[in-house]
């Protein structure tokens, strides 16, 4: 008996390679995203996957762009629920960053492609974040620090987190979330100097 592929039309091949790389990528890091890994498992072939993304650093740059896409928009939100409440505690906007480099493998990619060279693929993260922090600037003047060195900081944090903060925390006997701490304390500095200074 012969087993027939489920038949699939061009975006929704796309979007299971896509998929599936992610699943590699979260399984066991960014060197096992490659095109015959990525075509095993889904079912499909090398040349396949060659006619959607041109290359293994094609498919990573789709990868970069699903991660950072979906995710830019949850930070946004966040940021804007936040300043609606009129609370300025960060550290829903913390987490969000947090997650993406950990849990979402962001951080694992981004540092493969520095690595590897394919500075390329390193351009959806890097315009992701600009597009976040012109989003969040729009029409909203921002005191103390820049919200340009804000980004930065947090999100270096949260790359160094992702990469090494296990072992860092444990080696220096800290609690897991350490960074995420200093991370908020940091969004929330400016904001507490700015109410001191209205007193």
């Amino acid at each position: 008996m012969s087993i027939t592929r489920k038949r699939l039309s061009p975006e929704e091949s796309r979007d299971a390679a896509i998929e599936a790389a992610r699943e590699l990528l979260l399984e066991a890091g960014p060197q096992a995203v490659t095109l015959k890994a990525v075509a095993a498992k889904i079912g499909r072939t090398h040349a396949n996957l060659l006619h959607h993304f041109g290359s293994a650093a094609g498919l990573q740059k789709a990868l970069a762009q699903s991660i950072t896409g979906s995710v830019r928009d949850r930070i946004a939100d966040a940021v804007l629920r936040t300043r609606a409440r009129g609370d300025h505690d960060p550290r829903e906007v913390v987490d969000l960053t947090f997650d993406v480099f950990g849990k979402g493998g962001a951080g694992a990619l981004a540092s493969w492609m520095i690595l590897t060279g394919n500075q390329e693929a390193l351009a959806p993260i890097l315009e992701s974040i600009r597009g976040l922090v012109d989003m969040i600037g729009k029409d909203h003047p921002h005191n103390g620090t820049a919200l340009e060195e804000e980004t930065l900081h947090l999100v270096l944090l949260a790359l160094g987190d992702a990469l090494l903060g296990e072992p860092m925390v444990k080696a220096l006997g800290l609690k897991r979330d350490a960074a995420r701490g200093l991370a908020t304390q940091a969004l929330m500095a400016p904001h507490l100097h700015a109410e001191d200074g209205e007193g």
